[in-house]
């Protein structure tokens, strides 16, 4: 199949126009041709999704903001949820097989996930509204020979085992299941579907879904004869080398009840310097001249662009209430003159007698990744307690000092309370 790798151009669409502009464009499976056809008219564009957790997080984010620059540029966003793939597992780019989930956890999981969607996207059922589906409704009524002789037939194994996310695995010898191998046809099947279902011409995803989307083009090409689309977003990494969306604490949620609002402006927040940018352009509905303007700050003064980073960012995951009282609770943070509103860490009943160690603490708070990590922190003068700094490795906070704030440098804090 032919592919490109995306270099800049003059787009024809305004679709291609915003999402080359911004950063969103790694690779495309025929980028002339999804260029007339989002120039031509209402384009029904998929992503999906697997409902391994009841919320998504930021390394999410890149796709579902694909999806709103293009229901913003006029298109039609169809989420996919994978009821059924969740069952498989997607063994792209993965060392081990995923755990295997029960019906309830999944059915959990997609209720977390739907609460995403509702603020990223308009749901409704306009021409350019988002819409929801879930590929159980289509793969839990497939029968097993019926896959077999209408599909399976069309795949190659030859072709299967050179796409880099299996080759990767066999080299490496890890273990990949029978189960785990079905994932790529199961995922070109959504694709089919969504075609004959809603007219859907186009698949986007993270480059790691290169070779599962280049399936479902191929497969409808040859059962239905129509040319479809795909589109990868680039590997996202900060400046730094880490991967995107991962601190100490684990994985940056994107629902409140897996990590509260001020802990998600904060990551933003704490954004290195060179990818402010980048995560500007990525990540806000910032105008590109304003966000020009911010990158350019000179020095120190960039810490102004990371807090409107960290503004925009959280008001458009949690809303711009929340993005303000996550602000004005590090304003206060930062000066000492209160804690109300950080992140709470509670000593349990046990612990009030004689206090919790902080090394627990900073751990328990996601202040910290490890005992180990926490006891160096403490040892290279890191760590205060309402400002004061802790030197010894066994220190306690005690009930009767409480409340207060622990703090891992100067940017990351959370309030110690009674239970």
């Amino acid at each position: 199949m032919d592919t490109q790798d995306f270099s800049p151009q003059t787009p024809r669409s305004t679709a291609l126009q915003v999402l080359g502009a911004r950063g969103y464009i790694h690779q495309c499976t025929n980028l002339d041709g999804l260029d007339a056809a989002f120039a031509a008219g209402v384009v029904p564009v998929y992503i999906g999704f697997d409902a391994t957790a009841d919320s998504l997080h930021v390394g999410h984010l890149l796709p579902i903001m694909t999806l709103r620059r293009l229901q913003r540029a006029g298109h039609k966003p169809i989420v996919l949820i994978g009821g059924g793939t969740t069952r498989v597992g997607d063994p792209s780019f993965r060392a081990t097989e995923r755990p295997l989930l029960t019906d309830d956890q999944i059915a959990a999981n997609i209720q977390g996930i739907r609460r995403v969607f509702e603020r990223f996207l308009t749901f409704g059922s306009g021409p350019i509204d988002a819409v929801m589906v879930n590929n159980a409704d289509w793969l839990d009524r497939l029968g097993y020979i019926d896959l077999l002789r209408d599909i399976g037939r069309h795949f190659s194994v030859n072709r299967m085992l050179s796409f880099d996310s299996v080759k990767a695995r066999l080299e490496r010898q890890d273990p990949m299941s029978f189960l785990e191998f079905n994932y790529m046809i199961l995922q070109a099947f959504d694709f089919l579907e969504l075609h004959r279902r809603a007219g859907c011409l186009a698949q986007m995803g993270g480059s790691d879904q290169w070779g599962n989307i280049v399936n479902g083009i191929d497969l409808v090409r040859r059962l239905e004869g129509r040319e479809v689309f795909g589109l990868t977003t680039p590997l996202l990494t900060t400046a730094s080398g880490a991967k995107m969306g991962k601190t100490a604490g684990g994985a940056v949620w994107l629902n409140a009840d897996r990590l509260p609002p001020y802990g998600y402006w904060q990551f933003w927040r704490n954004t290195e310097d060179a990818d402010v940018g980048r995560f500007l352009r990525l990540f806000t509905d910032l105008p590109l001249e304003r966000i020009a303007e911010l990158e350019a700050l000179p020095g120190a003064e960039i810490n102004q662009a990371k807090e409107v980073l960290a503004n925009a960012a959280t008001a458009l995951a949690h809303g711009p209430e929340a993005a303000q009282a996550a602000n004005e609770t590090a304003r206060r943070a930062f000066t000492g003159t209160n804690a109300e509103g950080l992140p709470a860490v509670a000593l349990t009943v046990e612990e009030v007698p004689d206090g919790a160690l902080v090394v627990d603490l900073l751990v328990r708070g996601g202040l910290a990744a490890s005992k180990g990590e926490a006891r160096r922190l403490i040892a290279g003068g890191g760590v205060r307690v309402d400002g004061v700094a802790v030197a010894d490795l066994d220190a306690r906070i005690v009930a009767r000092a409480l409340p207060v704030r622990l703090s891992a440098g100067r940017k990351r804090h959370v309030l110690v309370r009674g239970a």
